[in-house]
């Protein structure tokens, strides 16, 4: 009879414990400012490990230590690198595992009233024209795409110097 008392009271304290959790965790997801959202969420996984670690009456309810587990495995995913340490570097991460130029083979091209070609590849990719200089291709030949500036690409060939500016639609 006194175990089953101690074991009531303990599910009732971790489930008010676990709403509290959820309350705390809704304000924090409320919260507008990032930087304050993230501190949120921070002080939150520091309650909790720090509950985890000096409740006492863990070992004796089961549903209290995966309700606990449960709650630390989420919040502790959370990497730990600071603002400071990622900046400047932001650019350089992404560019390192980036492709600057890729060729292709051109399976079919289509012309607008405009002038504009649609080149389609043999990859399945699309491409438009989105300036008005004459490109002239034929199926089957082979042509690059790279990396222009502020996020454009260029279309050209090696054989030639002249390249036209496209976008990607499929």
């Amino acid at each position: 009879m006194r175990l089953t008392f101690i074991t009531v009271a303990i599910m009732l304290v971790s489930a008010q414990a676990n709403a509290s959790i959820e309350q705390q965790l809704s304000q924090c997801a409320d919260t507008a400012d990032k930087l304050e959202r993230l501190i949120c969420f921070d002080k939150l996984a520091a309650s909790v490990q720090e509950s985890a670690l000096t409740s006492p009456s863990i070992q004796e309810a089961p549903a209290a230590v995966a309700t606990v587990a449960a709650t630390t495995a989420v919040v502790t995913t959370i990497p730990k690198v600071s603002a400071t340490d990622n900046f400047g570097m932001e650019a350089k991460r992404i560019n390192e595992n980036t492709v600057d130029k890729i060729y292709l083979e051109v399976q079919s091209r289509v012309e607008d009233a405009y002038g504009a070609i649609e080149v389609t590849f043999t990859n399945g990719q699309v491409w438009k024209q989105t300036d008005s200089r004459k490109f002239t291709l034929k199926p089957g030949d082979t042509v690059y795409i790279e990396k222009a500036a502020l996020g454009s690409f260029l279309l050209g060939t090696d054989d030639r110097n002249a390249k036209a500016r496209v976008k990607r639609l499929k």
